[in-house]
């Protein structure tokens, strides 16, 4: 008897630690930072709609204003979704389209307020916003450019925001600050013209309990980590770079694990322990963009500006100066490389078995991950251009030029252009999934498209 009352409690344990576990939130079923899980841009069994419409609302949840300018995608945890913003009552200038040389900065030095909001992913009502600085803003603004351009990460018991020379800030689930840090100036610059003042857009991740962040700037570039509770430095690397606009990418060989950073003097990976370098390489675009992504043993980089503008595959078992000589495309750590065709601005998309990359004239090439052999190469609309990175769902990718036109193209070995669906106002951000759900962000609104 008592051993049957034994085997009893022993299951009874057994089954309640399945239902905790089964309830548990799943983080690659979240979108809980700048492209999604991983900064993949994929969220497969999402069962998106077909189509949807702005004008008649078909298949439209919600649409909201959100006051200001800002480029940070939509961060999604459970029913919360956080976006970010500056708003000021001086700057009307709004985002400029299209493709121009012009490197001025906009000219504004009014009061700026920077703030986090908590929407409800499917009502689109605000569940709370903070205000996490006001004043004037320390550097200028490309007109491609906002004050508020990072994405929050989040890992669903904190959010983080980090605002450039306005500083680093930390939120509990419900919007209580819990920690703030000031880096002071971080001067986003073209290299070359240092009064072509472009702001700050590289986006925090977090792994593990670990915020990581990328900090390239004119002076005194670093990459760090910090304890998520309680923002207390674990290391910090300083980088020999030029200043960028990359978020940081986590990768994982043999059991350990690595940050990745694109870059120009100084693409490399770090130990994510301790911050020790373990391999670099030199050369691409000199204006660094496009995140790196992962996926086959392989972390995918891209960039472009200058003389050269390469897509690189490297191995995530590199170590050492890993720099391709003249004339190579290959090494022992490199599987494979494309001396020109990177993107300026897109972050790659690796969906199933084809990476994409988009270009700012909206020319969209399919490569084969493995051995980098293009599989195709097709244009998008006219003469517009594009900034959004592209994400995808159950075998569909979608594109959005700016002046927001959303192409849907299907997944495959052939150009397949499903759909072409106008959003109505300028959209120069990656839109963001979850389940029965995608999120657009344009200039002036944030739209929620699901099945009704």
């Amino acid at each position: 008897m008592k051993a049957t009352l034994r085997l009893l409690f022993i299951f009874t344990l057994i089954y309640i630690s399945s239902l905790n576990i089964a309830g548990q939130t799943r983080a690659d079923r979240q979108w809980p930072s700048f492209r999604g899980y991983q900064a993949s841009g994929v969220l497969d069994n999402a069962n998106l709609p077909e189509s949807f419409d702005l004008n008649t609302m078909s298949n439209i949840r919600w649409k909201v204003e959100i006051p200001g300018l800002g480029l940070s995608s939509p961060v999604i945890w459970e029913n919360m979704l956080f976006i970010t913003t500056a708003i000021s009552q001086a700057d009307k200038e709004g985002f400029k389209p299209g493709i121009y040389g012009s490197i001025e900065p906009v000219n504004d030095a009014s009061e700026h307020e920077w703030k986090v909001y908590c929407i409800d992913k499917n009502t689109g009502k605000t569940i709370w916003d903070r205000t996490s600085y006001k004043g004037i803003p320390k550097m200028k603004r490309h007109p491609k450019s906002t004050h508020a351009n990072t994405s929050v990460a989040t890992d669903g018991n904190y959010i983080v925001a980090f605002f450039g020379s306005e500083g680093l800030f930390c939120y509990d689930m419900k919007g209580k600050l819990v920690w703030q840090k000031n880096f002071g100036l971080l001067k986003s610059v073209f290299f070359s013209v240092k009064t072509a003042e472009w702001e700050f857009a590289s986006s925090p991740v977090i792994h593990n309990g670990i915020l990581i962040i990328q900090c390239d700037v004119l002076e005194n570039s670093f990459v760090a980590a910090y304890d998520l509770k309680t923002g207390k430095e674990l290391w910090k690397t300083n980088r020999d770079e030029y200043p960028g606009w990359c978020t940081p990418a986590i990768y994982a060989n043999k059991g350990k694990t690595y940050v990745a950073l694109n870059g120009y003097k100084r693409r490399a990976g770090y130990d994510f322990e301790t911050g020790k370098e373990v391999w670099r390489m030199s050369g691409g675009g000199d204006i660094q963009i496009p995140t790196p992504i992962t996926g086959n043993d392989m972390i995918y980089f891209n960039s472009a500006h200058g003389p050269s503008s390469p897509i690189i595959a490297v191995k995530t078992d590199a170590t050492g100066d890993i720099t391709l000589q003249n004339n190579e495309t290959t090494n022992s750590f490199i599987q494979w490389s494309i001396p020109r065709g990177g993107s300026y601005m897109h972050t790659m998309l690796l969906y199933r078995n084809h990476l994409y990359n988009v270009n700012w004239n909206g020319t969209v090439v399919c490569i084969d991950p493995l051995t980098g052999k293009e599989i195709y190469n097709a244009k998008l609309g006219k003469t517009k251009s594009f900034i959004a990175s592209p994400v995808a769902s159950d075998g569909k990718i979608y594109i959005i030029d700016e002046e927001g036109t959303v192409y849907i193209i299907r997944d495959g070995d052939s150009f397949n252009l499903v759909a072409e669906i106008p959003l109505n106002d300028i959209s120069l951000t990656a839109p963001s999934i979850t389940d029965g759900m995608i999120y657009f962000r344009t200039q002036k609104y944030l739209i929620a498209a699901g099945k009704k």
